[in-house]
């Protein structure tokens, strides 16, 4: 099927290796740079529009300073974020216009829903949030930043439903050599990219969670007593609670999914070889890609292998060498990034969940050694969610669009100068773009609001 499907793809040149992975490393790091504006936008919105509802309901005037100290945080990396993403699909006509060709007709519609109704929507509503303070009433600002939410979290269903096409096809037909849209439902009801789709909200949502709890810890660590920031990090603790553990339930369910839809990429981020009925999880492997095996596999547990791959003790785990060898993903980048990346989730979920007991004991305020801690947590969402991408997308190689068009035959035909100067450009513009938001974050997270004790 994959072969009568290869022989309807776009035709011509296919463009020399470095041409491909240059191309590969300038939308991998301009997507990179993006996710790291973008979750803490999706998340932080939520908070803000949380306390300005508190506000609303209690009438206390502390709860709208807190929204507007974290709602100028939110808008300077929403502000900033915004251009990242433009930047980012400018590079399907410059860099790939052979996969635009192909899936154009698929792409364009959830990509055209998301500009005309999602940016528009949180864009209006960001500027009367912004501007309309003391000029419109506590419930159309609460109202506004909810709108905000909706339009940040709607535009990631959108952009979502297309990446979620390209790692499972549905709801198409070939023609000519190009994928046109059959079946608009099935496009938006595509069980992979809602996965997806949860899976990012929600790591998201942690982003936010522990920008307010980090934030919020800096402080307490000088005032110990401010009811500011102590508020502001229950909140962060407990929507941090939630989403984390919220994110490793659906990530588990994501993978069982992934298993079956793309069997090769569960395979590697597994390290697993050999498919086999009642597979044992090894805790602790090093895989050994040139003899098709792992160094070291301890710590065995029996049947956990099949229970995490299929929901099922007994259930068939895939196989690396199931599939031939042109067609496997690179198996490190996968494994160790899957590796690390589920290991900070269970530390993200720890943090928290301690962070929550001590708080019942009473015991977090002046605990100057835990609040460090989570001052310096940080960055541990941005690696999370960004290895989760390299998972992902790196995953699903050689494939641009899983079992219909390899990555080789999408690219632009440009010259090797030409991607070396805007590869170069685009690091340039975007490393500008991180030290500004980094210090405008900093510079204004730094600052002390004034409070009422």
């Amino acid at each position: 099927m994959q072969d009568k499907l290869l022989n309807n793809c776009p035709k011509g040149r296919v463009q020399p290796l470095d041409i491909v992975i240059l191309s590969r490393i300038q939308f991998a790091l301009s997507t990179l740079f993006h996710f790291l504006f973008a979750p803490l936008t999706m998340g932080l919105v939520i908070l803000v529009a949380i306390m300005e509802t508190m506000h609303v309901r209690t009438k206390k005037d502390l709860y709208r300073r807190m929204a507007d100290f974290w709602g100028v945080l939110f808008t300077i990396n929403y502000t900033l974020g915004v251009v990242t993403g433009i930047v980012n699909e400018f590079q399907f006509g410059t860099n790939w216009s052979k996969y635009s060709t192909f899936v154009g007709d698929i792409f364009g519609t959830p990509l055209a829903i998301e500009g005309l109704f999602a940016f528009f929507l949180e864009s209006a509503f960001i500027g009367l949030w912004f501007f309309g303070r003391g000029r419109i009433s506590p419930k159309m600002r609460a109202f506004s930043m909810w709108m905000v939410a909706l339009g940040s979290n709607t535009s990631a269903v959108w952009i979502i439903t297309a990446n979620g096409f390209m790692h499972h096809p549905v709801g198409y037909e070939l023609k000519d050599g190009i994928i046109h849209l059959s079946n608009f439902w099935e496009l938006v009801t595509n069980p992979y990219a809602i996965y997806i789709f949860i899976h990012t909200l929600l790591s998201s949502y942690t982003t936010g969670a522990f920008f307010v709890i980090t934030v919020s810890a800096y402080h307490l660590l000088r005032t110990p007593k401010m009811d500011f920031f102590r508020i502001s990090f229950r909140y962060g603790i407990l929507f941090a609670l939630f989403s984390t553990f919220a994110v490793i339930g659906t990530g588990h369910f994501h993978g069982v999914y992934t298993a079956k839809a793309q069997p090769a990429k569960a395979a590697a981020f597994g390290s697993i070889w050999e498919s086999e009925e009642d597979h044992p999880y090894p805790l602790l492997v090093i895989p050994n890609v040139k003899k098709e095996r792992n160094f070291i596999e301890w710590l065995k547990v029996p049947y956990l292998g099949s229970l995490l791959y299929t929901n099922n003790i007994h259930g068939k785990v895939p196989g690396l060498m199931d599939f031939p060898k042109e067609d496997r993903p690179s198996v490190h980048p996968l494994f160790w990034s899957f590796r690390i990346m589920v290991g900070i989730g269970f530390l993200m979920f720890a943090l928290p969940a301690l962070a929550y007991y001590l708080y019942r004991k009473k015991q977090i305020f002046y605990n100057k050694k835990f609040l460090t801690i989570l001052v310096y947590s940080l960055p541990l969402p941005f690696i999370a969610t960004n290895l989760g991408w390299v998972v992902t997308e790196m995953g699903r190689q050689p494939w641009v669009v899983y079992g219909l068009l390899r990555t080789e035959k999408a690219v632009s035909p440009i010259s090797l100068g030409e991607i070396l100067f805007s590869l170069g450009g685009l690091v340039l513009f975007y490393s500008i773009l991180i030290i500004v938001d980094v210090y405008l974050l900093v510079k204004y997270a730094r600052k002390n609001p004034e409070v009422k004790e």
